[in-house]
């Protein structure tokens, strides 16, 4: 499965780790970007999302947020149905 996934992140910030298991468990493709020694990078998140914490995720090209709005989506049961829309 080729998802357009991408996530904004550093490495133990809790919350990241745990969209990460969160996206690893449903078998998804993401790509990381990790912001922890990139100030561009972490700008560039910034920019995108209008956000300053970590995660920020995008399915496709819709902002869907952090873990909190990750995890809502999932216990809506339409996490699923969004990640089908860009695979």
């Amino acid at each position: 499965m080729s998802t357009q996934v991408t996530m904004y992140s550093t490495r133990f910030c809790p919350y990241c780790i745990r969209a990460r298991f969160l996206l690893d468990s449903k078998n998804v493709a993401y790509t990381d970007i990790g912001v922890d020694a990139e100030p561009g990078l972490r700008r560039e998140m910034m920019e995108k999302s209008g956000r300053h914490t970590v995660p920020q995720i995008w399915i496709g090209e819709r902002h869907v947020g952090g873990y909190d709005d990750l995890a809502l989506l999932e216990r809506q049961g339409k996490l699923d149905d969004l990640l089908k829309l860009v695979s």
